[in-house]
């Protein structure tokens, strides 16, 4: 049984794409780690980068070279300083030195030792290699695959490279929908509650609520930080941020200093019903302008998507329940966080491999359900809204132009957050023993989509908006 952790799920890191940066960062990290388990670190005199399919063809947009040679410098995507990325890229460019894992100068032309490869590799369409040469001559090589989400493995699917492995002791194993439903029934439990044993069973409280407290934490200062930075989003597009302008709109000249204060701002602006959509859309394009420009959010559950569960968080925070407090961010966190993981067991959240529906359509998904609940839903009314939500995006191409994840990426996350709203409130309307589509056959749906889907409509800029509205249109 696959077990995977919410935290596995609601990853901090930093942008644009969690496949195409964070899974590569991370696979750097964990080379080095290989090349110290097998005593040849101290050896290594030369490294190169081959990037292969979608990690090549998108991956100057999507930032994939710079996310390994930050990972091969020995920075944390969880800490880096943001201001230090493009300080220290410039510095490898301009030197052409790479301090390796932080420690030792190496001769590295960021031009000539990562090489973009337009082929796929068989297993998987996100494949990357790290090279080495060794003083005595020998030449060893690692093949890592980012397979969505941040989530990165070598060779089988199941061989996660993250904690993933040691989730074997879950007291509820869910792998499917139905499985989740049974428990909720037996012990007579929110699916919020199961999902906490599960996680009681790996990690102590304290540890579970300074986790999602680190995560709230990141989403409510992208949204904050998105929402106070005006300009253009870099990579060549000229994609001018419209969260800052919106938001001036909006907020009128309603005083605060943080953060936290902003929340009560917006609560004391007495949003109308008309402007309703307009914070929702502004909360999940303030997200994603921060992705965009190489800002720290939080996988939910990648970083393409990562404005949608943020922005249904806050919606019910300022619109909903002005009330709300931790323990309704750790509720909603728990049961968005188990919706991801049924569709990353039953199908994909890879772009690359399953189109937009992967990202969008899966935190819409999770989104939903997880709104349901604290809106006073019975678990099979969770499990409807998130049917709904995916039901509504499936076949959803990942057509990014000029391989960037802006448009029309950031624009998704709007659509996908506004979704599942809608999903949310069309599943408390409804008897859950009407439901006609199990959530188990939504995601095997998905799947089959995913599947069906022509390759040039997975996160490769071959096809869709991103050959018919090229870089010269914008």
């Amino acid at each position: 049984m696959e077990c995977i952790s919410i935290f596995d799920m609601l990853k901090i890191g930093v942008g644009p794409s969690s496949s195409h940066t964070l899974g590569p960062w991370r696979a750097a990290q964990q080379w080095i780690q290989e090349l110290k388990t097998a005593n040849v670190y101290n050896e290594v005199k030369t490294v190169t980068v081959d990037l292969y399919g979608s990690l090549s063809l998108t991956g100057k947009g999507h930032a994939t070279d710079l996310a390994a040679i930050l990972g091969l410098a020995g920075y944390d995507p969880v800490t880096i300083p943001i201001d230090r990325i493009s300080s220290e890229i410039d510095t490898i460019q301009k030197t052409h030195i790479l301090c390796f894992n932080g420690e030792k100068d190496l001769v590295f032309d960021p031009k000539t030792n990562v090489i973009f490869h337009r082929d796929f590799l068989d297993f998987h369409p996100n494949g990357i290699t790290f090279n080495a040469l060794l003083s005595n001559g020998e030449k060893i090589a690692s093949t890592f695959y980012s397979i969505g989400g941040g989530f990165v493995v070598k060779d089988e699917p199941k061989q996660d490279t993250t904690k993933e492995e040691n989730f074997k002791t879950f007291p509820f194993p869910i792998q499917k929908a139905t499985e989740l439903l049974e428990y909720c029934a037996t012990q007579n439990k929110k699916i919020s509650e199961i999902v906490l044993e599960n996680e009681r069973s790996i990690r102590s409280d304290e540890e579970i609520n300074d986790g999602i407290a680190a995560v709230w934490k990141v989403m409510l200062e992208s949204m904050y930080t998105g929402c106070h930075t005006e300009g253009t989003l870099p990579g060549g597009l000229n994609v001018r941020r419209r969260a800052y302008d919106s938001h001036q709109k909006l907020i009128g000249n309603t005083p605060y200093n943080n953060p936290t204060e902003w929340i009560a701002a917006i609560r004391d602006t007495e949003v109308k019903f008309r402007q309703i959509l307009k914070w929702v859309s502004c909360f999940a394009l303030s997200v994603n302008e921060v992705n965009a420009s190489l800002g720290r959010v939080v996988t939910a559950p990648t970083n393409g998507s990562a404005g949608v569960i943020p922005a249904v968080m806050m919606y019910y925070m300022v619109i909903e329940n002005h009330d709300a407090n931790f323990d309704d961010v750790k509720q909603f966190m728990l049961v968005a966080g188990e919706i991801g993981s049924l569709f990353k067991k039953g199908a994909t959240i890879s772009a690359a491999m399953g189109g937009c529906q992967a990202e969008i359509g899966v935190s819409s998904a999770m989104a939903a359900g997880a709104l349901t609940e604290l809106m006073g839903g019975a678990p099979e009314q969770v499990l409807m809204a998130s049917e709904i939500a995916m039901e509504h995006h499936l076949g959803l191409t990942c057509d990014p132009i000029g391989g960037l994840v802006q448009i029309p990426c950031i624009e998704r996350n709007a659509m996908g957050a506004i979704k599942a709203i809608n999903a949310c409130e069309m599943a408390l309307d409804t008897d859950a023993k009407n439901a006609k589509v199990p959530l188990d056959k939504v995601i095997n749906t998905m799947w089959e989509t995913a599947k069906d889907m022509n390759t040039k409509y997975k996160e490769t800029s071959e096809g869709g908006l991103a050959i018919n509205v090229g870089m010269s249109d914008c």
